[in-house]
């Protein structure tokens, strides 16, 4: 699965849209940044409630090619710019983390 799939088949609202396609090969759901630093992969999705631009520079960081901020959080300008500088999709859901994760899990695991 892409990037750009990802809106299709989690039901995902696009924030940002201006980011390099490429295969999703995880993801990884964590609201502690910098438990993010320390086990997110380069390619995951990262599945999250924090909306601001730190989550944008976390995820540059651990080469995160997306982000999906749960539960309908309001997502501030400067966390969209901040992602279109640095081509990271964004990507909003009115879910929580579980439901997405065990959604995308059964995606990448052909359940």
């Amino acid at each position: 699965m892409n990037i750009s799939e990802l809106a299709t088949y989690l039901k995902l609202e696009i924030l940002q849209e201006t980011f390099e396609d490429g295969a999703v090969q995880g993801a990884y759901t964590s609201d502690l940044l910098s438990d993010v630093m320390a086990n997110a992969h380069t390619a995951d999705v990262l599945i999250t409630i924090q909306a601001h631009k730190n989550t944008v520079a976390v995820a540059t960081l651990v080469g995160a090619s997306a982000i999906v901020v749960c539960n309908g959080r309001p997502v501030p300008p400067d966390m969209i710019d901040a992602a279109r500088q640095e081509k990271i999709a964004v990507f909003l859901s009115d879910r929580d983390q579980f439901t997405i994760s065990g959604i995308l899990y059964g995606l990448l695991h052909g359940e």
